[in-house]
């Protein structure tokens, strides 16, 4: 989840993975895949990085697979 900031001031909470484009028209534009969008004061790179900072949030959290963990050779 990240935070950003609309355009009347009020600060939302929106899903990262439902993010489907951003757009600067001239206001930045989050588009969802749900259909909604939401114009918002935060830039066009601001909200990526929020986006890619969550990322590694989430990703550090997991642990790595191995693919051959467990397989034995014959």
């Amino acid at each position: 989840m990240i935070q950003v900031q609309k355009i009347n001031g009020q600060i939302i909470t929106l899903n990262a993975e439902l993010i489907e484009s951003v757009e600067a028209a001239p206001d930045t534009v989050i588009s969802l895949v749900t259909g909604n969008r939401f114009v918002v004061k935060d830039t066009v790179e601001g909200v990526v990085q929020k986006v890619v900072d969550y990322r590694k949030r989430v990703n550090a959290e997991r642990r790595v697979i191995n693919p051959i963990e467990g397989l034995e050779k014959s």
